[in-house]
């Protein structure tokens, strides 16, 4: 790699027009995204009764691993159709699915309909992604690489700041639905500057047909993975995006569950009572706004930390981020102290701006001319495969481990404290359309679920007497209770406060104890890549001297 001799002003300069829109698009959908994304986790498994989906966490770790698992590995195949059709099509094409998407997943709530309307915002980012990069790598060679994608990567996290914050304010005041139309509007945007600013550069485009060339594609990247210097560090790498996953898949629940941020909530009210609104809400500071300090972190402090590490080997600046990182996420996972949250979530963005812009830089160096997208693409094979894993350490293991509600009702089975069964209204509306023999559709239609205010009790009533009208046994089904419900009645039963009850779960079942398996999984990949340097990356450096 040769060193960056430009100034900082004179790097910046170099970068062209496409460059910057590019840049913006970026912003753009990242805001979409993130708007979406850092908040879902909170929406799928919340309370019914607060307009959430009242999912569990297994559900809920299918639906942000395994979708967007896909996302990060169809890129693969969409980079090479967008090298034959063109990048303009590519995003026209990206931002009509994305915003047809985004807008029916805050239309439904069935989790089968959640899923498919995530899979359809999913296909069309990942058309996206790889040509979002591939631009970037187009317009910039190897002296300029890692600052361009450093600035970049500043895109993402601005949009990645602007998306949560107002979201965050956009549900207090009008409600879950709204967030899901401001992601489809935001991508409307990007549609208007594709169509109206964005010109193709003339190069010339492969001739073969798309099912040649995605069969070609898939060859390939296997090709492309021959070479040890590429195969093995996106190996490598699986290790530390899955450690990275958990600050939106994991962190926000496990802050929601248990850390008490009254103290914090009640000083900013009193202090900067005009961000109250927007930062509190119950007399506690809103999860995402924990998360959110990290996209902060990255805009104010990413261009700096990107050209300097223009003066470092590539691999020694994702050695040391992939360790900065691990030991910030496992801070915000170890104490229920909000002060650790915000201190590990700062210690964690400094080693994600030194590691993962690195690594795209270092892609687009092996790069051959002509084939951007494809080779971009196989950036995202380590993101996809870690968001599998992270399907089961959000979903399955937090469930077992972690889960506030899940532990609640095994201690309150332990104490034989009789309760209510958490119930959605979506699975009551199953259950008693089946106990009725009637279908989902003509039961909304007999109870009137489909009104835009829906009466539970009175619709609870009309149930119980139109089944002893028919004879029907109903005993088997289970009424609506929602989560916060049975937090309530818990208390009650328990003789306990919330935070009292809270304190009581952590000490009883140490639901910290997942930061073991995060931080292992960090450390795990900083040794892997430190053996990685030494026995592949530096030999090949010395024989090339």
């Amino acid at each position: 790699m040769s060193q960056n001799n430009k100034t900082f002003g004179q790097t910046v300069r170099s970068f062209n027009k496409n460059f910057w829109i590019a840049s913006f698009m970026e912003l753009m959908e990242r805001w979409a995204w993130y708007g979406i994304y850092t908040l879902l986790g909170l929406y799928l498994v919340g309370s019914t009764d607060m307009g959430g989906l009242g999912f569990d966490h297994v559900q809920k770790g299918s639906i942000m691993g395994g979708v967007v698992g896909i996302l990060y590995f169809l890129p693969l195949f969409f980079g090479v159709i967008a090298d034959r059709i063109g990048y303009k099509i590519s995003l026209i094409i990206s931002f009509i699915i994305m915003i047809a998407g985004y807008y029916l997943l805050g239309e439904v709530t069935a989790f089968t309909n959640v899923y498919a309307a995530f899979l359809l915002v999913a296909v069309g980012a990942a058309f996206f992604k790889p040509v979002a990069s591939a631009i970037i790598a187009s317009n910039t060679d190897e002296s300029t690489g890692t600052l361009g994608f450093g600035i970049f990567y500043m895109m993402v996290n601005i949009g990645g700041f602007i998306g949560p914050a107002m979201s965050s304010g956009l549900r207090t005041t009008y409600g879950w639905k709204i967030i899901f139309i401001q992601a489809a509007i935001v991508i409307a945007i990007n549609l208007i500057v594709v169509l109206f600013f964005y010109k193709e550069s003339k190069v010339e485009k492969p001739k073969d047909s798309i099912g040649k060339a995605i069969k070609d594609s898939v060859l390939g990247i296997f090709e492309a993975l021959k070479d040890v210097r590429l195969g093995i560090l996106l190996l490598l790498m699986i290790g530390f995006w899955t450690m990275f996953n958990q600050l939106f898949n994991t962190l926000p629940n496990f802050i929601e569950d248990w850390v008490n941020s009254a103290v914090l909530s009640e000083w900013i009210n009193e202090n900067v009572p005009f961000l109250g609104t927007l930062l509190t809400q119950n007399g506690q500071v809103k999860p995402e706004w924990f998360t959110n300090i990290d996209s902060f972190m990255i805009i104010i402090c990413q261009v700096s930390i990107s050209y300097f590490v223009t003066k470092m080997r590539h691999i020694n600046a994702v050695i040391r981020g992939a360790l900065i990182a691990s030991i910030g996420v496992g801070l915000t996972f170890y104490t229920h102290n909000p002060l650790f949250t915000i201190l590990g979530t700062m210690i964690f963005s400094i080693g994600e701006m030194m590691s993962s812009p690195t690594v795209s830089s270092f892609i687009s160096l092996i790069t051959p001319k002509g084939k951007d997208g494809l080779y971009q693409g196989t950036y995202f094979l380590p993101v996809a495969a870690s968001y599998f894993v992270t399907d089961f350490i959000s979903g399955n293991l937090y469930q077992s481990w972690s889960d506030k509600l899940s532990l609640l009702k095994t201690e309150m089975a332990t104490r034989n404290v009789p309760m209510p069964e958490v119930v959605s209204h979506e699975q009551f509306i199953e259950q008693g359309a089946k106990t009725l023999n009637m279908s989902i559709s003509a039961f909304e239609k007999q109870f009137n679920l489909k009104a835009e205010s829906v009466d539970w009790p009175t619709v609870i009533q009309s149930f119980k007497d139109f089944a002893v009208s028919k004879s029907i046994d109903i005993s088997q089904v289970h009424f609506p209770f929602s989560k916060n419900e049975y937090f309530a009645l818990a208390e009650q039963k328990l003789g306990l406060s919330h935070w009292e009850m809270v304190d009581m779960l952590w000490n009883t079942y140490n639901p910290n104890k997942i930061w073991y398996v995060i931080f292992a999984i960090g450390i795990f990949s900083v040794i892997t890549l430190v053996i990685y340097d030494r026995l592949v990356i530096r030999p090949i450096e010395k024989k090339n001297k």
